[in-house]
């Protein structure tokens, strides 16, 4: 993989932020309520920025407005100081997504997902090919890049979708949900990967369910239950700050309740 260096490569700006969301509104119609009430998010550059919460909470919809995917009933956000709602084909160049379906066509292989990807993404010739293998490298394929997708186990999707995400060198990268539903080795893995890629300069957003992932990985977590943020900080001083929770999964239970979310 190769090593980002500077702030300056990047084209990051001391004092900007990477993701930006103000005062963030979204209500769908015929909805009882707003899916997202006056949500607001800051993320620095280099950091993993964990969006926890419940079923329904209103963490898809926050990441569909930020992916400029889906368009909020008011509010702002802002992406390496792109504004997302005013240059959504800009941000689309900008951010990488691994969604929490696999989105990657099912008969064709790893490989023929990533040149068919790479080439809407605007790379072509050696720099597609290198860029390629590099990722198909990285998690850990190399000796299935060439089998068609549904013989892929749920481990190996999950590693190939976090390959599709990845392929353009995102500055931001949105995780929704990454490792739900594979065996512990690959959940692994992931994480390992995760980590390197932080250490080489990218920005994530990430959204699991799994509160340890989150103790692991995240400088800063953001619990939102019905469309608002209850607690925000780094997950060891949220933590710290409720006397009788030894964990992150604690804390969030006691804030968000044992009542099932379906």
């Amino acid at each position: 993989m190769q090593i980002i260096d500077t702030a300056e490569k990047r084209g990051e700006t001391a004092g900007e932020k990477a993701l930006v969301v103000k005062d963030l509104v979204k209500k769908y119609k015929g909805s009882s309520g707003p899916a997202l009430s006056g949500l607001d998010i800051s993320v620095n550059y280099g950091e993993i920025f964990g969006l926890l919460g419940p079923n329904g909470a209103g963490k898809t919809t926050a990441i569909s407005i930020m992916c400029a995917l889906l368009r909020p009933t008011s509010g702002s956000v802002t992406i390496c100081g792109v504004d997302v709602l005013k240059q959504p084909n800009r941000i689309r160049r900008l951010i990488g997504l691994v969604p929490q379906d696999i989105a990657l066509y099912s008969n064709l292989t790893l490989r023929e997902n990533l040149r068919y990807f790479g080439r809407i993404c605007g790379l072509k010739g050696q720099e597609l090919k290198d860029r390629i293998a590099e990722c198909i490298e990285i998690v850990g394929l190399e000796k299935k890049a060439d089998q068609r997708i549904f013989t892929y186990s749920g481990g190996m999707k999950r590693r190939a979708n976090l390959a599709a995400g990845i392929l353009h060198k995102p500055r931001i990268l949105f995780l929704d949900e990454p490792t739900v539903g594979i065996d512990a080795q690959s959940r692994n893995m992931i994480l390992e990967k995760l980590t390197l890629l932080k250490e080489n300069g990218t920005t994530m957003i990430y959204t699991t369910h799994y509160m340890g992932e989150a103790e692991q990985l995240c400088a800063c977590v953001a619990i939102i239950d019905e469309g608002h943020i209850i607690a925000e900080g780094p997950p060891q001083e949220l933590i710290k700050q409720a006397p009788g929770h030894a964990s992150l999964r604690d804390l969030f239970l006691a804030l968000t309740g044992k009542r099932l979310r379906d």
